[in-house]
């Protein structure tokens, strides 16, 4: 395992955070893939307590932070933000943290200046990632009040108070793509949220607690930091096995595209849906519960049971069976459509009227129909559905049990009429709006242009002239008075 430890630090620099993290990082003789950093902060004017670091190579555990949270929370304040990233791992501070003293370089100036102003930042490099997911019930438990998942945006609305403790939950995320400086943007994107949500923050002039973590360590963000270089030591290009350590690396990055679940009816294909990425959450004991469904879905010689599915011209039913979800021998994903004619339009619809999810006896169901919709003879695609974050599935009612599970869909693709045949599917309707925000400033732009031009003409029109005029060579005008 890594040799890592805590280090509890003192009136640190914005480059010191990078420094010490990357001379951690030089010291691992392995991956890090099972664990995830976690810091922890207070606002300019407060101090957390002093704690003894573990042994070297020790990893906190969920009981031992448990406990730091609490010697922290007990002295500290109350109103804790909660940054979760969704992924990340100690490489991303050494590749992108400004390392080696190139302030630079940093794509985190908003977090290195909070710990700058904090008298007593904790940063904990190596903690268990099963810990880090159970951070949200821990802080739960001892500030005794349910978690807020906001939004910068919506920060500024919430009036705070020093005496009722508040847990804010920032959702944060993070992805790796082709190229280094993918994962390096939205490293950069989710520190100016940090910095949106502090400057919030100062503004109300209510103490808090911060803390950043993330839900599970970034296995690509350790695997490119070898290959880069930083903790694995410096190769020559002409060094024995480069050429074949640069092969597996292309064909790891090369994306896999997998045929879309389809359904049969009668040897012809009449339900299609593909999705990059599948996942149904649940909430139990304050904190979130993942389960990954895509491997048992999509995938080379993946074949998922579609029983009971079922479909005709005017009505569209795909049943997905699993096994074992979240503790749950039984469960369902169903997804329910429908088309119709619309005489408004003059054309055939079709709607995603429902999402279910069947478990042990009990239905959560989320409405999807008053966003997901496409012509009849489209498919209906998405880069993201999810019923939190910008939701477009809804949960029918606030008693409904979907109010206690998340459904995400990453790439999603659905069509349930008019396939042309075989696995294909038809020309595509995008979730993605026409009016961008920059076509709506251009309108509305040329609509006040276009009001003040009306007006100056409006005034113009007004104008009169005189109907009779001086003339100097002539007898003057006289008006007559009258008394």
């Amino acid at each position: 395992m890594a040799t890592t430890g805590m280090l509890h630090l003192r009136r640190i620099s914005a480059v010191s955070l990078a420094v010490c993290l990357g001379f951690l990082n030089a010291l691992n003789m392995a991956s890090c893939d099972e664990q995830v950093p976690l810091i922890m902060w207070t606002s300019e004017g407060t101090s957390l307590p002093s704690q003894s670091p573990p042994t070297a190579g020790h990893i906190v555990g969920q009981q031992q932070l448990a406990s730091y949270l609490e010697k922290a929370l007990n002295v500290g304040p109350r109103n804790v933000v909660l940054f979760l990233q969704d992924k990340m791992s100690i490489e991303d501070f050494t590749m992108y943290g400004g390392a080696f003293g190139n302030k630079q370089d940093s794509v985190f100036p908003n977090l290195e200046g909070a710990l700058m102003s904090s008298s007593s930042p904790l940063v904990l490099p190596a903690v268990s990632w099963p810990a880090s997911n159970a951070v949200i019930g821990q802080l739960q438990d001892q500030l005794e009040t349910s978690p807020l998942y906001m939004d910068p945006e919506t920060l500024s609305q919430l009036r705070l108070n020093a005496s009722s403790p508040a847990l804010l939950v920032f959702r944060l995320p993070y992805g790796v793509g082709a190229d280094l400086m993918s994962a390096k943007e939205i490293l950069s994107g989710n520190d100016e949220v940090i910095g949106q949500v502090l400057s919030t923050m100062k503004t109300q002039s209510v103490p808090y607690t911060a803390i950043y973590t993330a839900l599970q360590p970034s296995r690509e963000a350790a695997s490119l930091s070898m290959e880069a270089g930083l903790g694995g030591g410096r190769s020559l290009l002409q060094a024995r096995g480069y050429k074949e350590r640069e092969r597996q690396r292309k064909v790891k990055e090369k994306p896999k595209v997998y045929s879309p679940v389809e359904f049969k009816k009668d040897d012809k294909t009449c339900i299609l849906l593909w999705a990059k990425g599948l996942t149904v959450s649940i909430l139990r004991g304050g904190r979130w519960e993942e389960h990954d469904l895509t491997p048992s879905t999509f995938g080379e010689g993946v074949t998922p049971a579609v029983s009971g599915s079922s479909c005709d011209r005017t009505k569209a039913r795909l049943v997905l069976d699993y096994n074992n979800v979240l503790g749950h021998v039984s469960f369902k994903l169903i997804f329910a459509m429908s088309q119709r004619h619309y005489k408004v339009s003059a054309r055939r619809w079709f709607t995603l009227d429902a999402v279910e999810l069947e478990y042990d006896g009990t239905k959560a169901t989320f409405n999807g129909s008053r966003h997901i919709y496409a012509p009849a003879e489209y498919s209906y695609r998405c880069e993201s559905v999810t019923n939190f974050r910008w939701p477009l599935l809804v949960p029918r009612s606030t008693k409904d049990p979907a109010n206690q599970w998340r459904v995400s869909f990453q790439d999603f693709q659905i069509q349930g009429f008019n396939v042309s045949g075989g696995d294909d599917f038809s020309y595509a309707s995008d979730c993605a709006g026409f009016f961008s925000p920059g076509i709506w400033m251009g309108l509305m732009t040329s609509l006040l242009m276009v009001l003040v031009l009306t007006y100056g003409l409006h005034m113009i029109m007004q104008l009169r002239t005189m109907d009779r005029f001086d003339d100097p060579k002539g007898p003057a005008i006289s008006v007559p008075q009258t008394e």
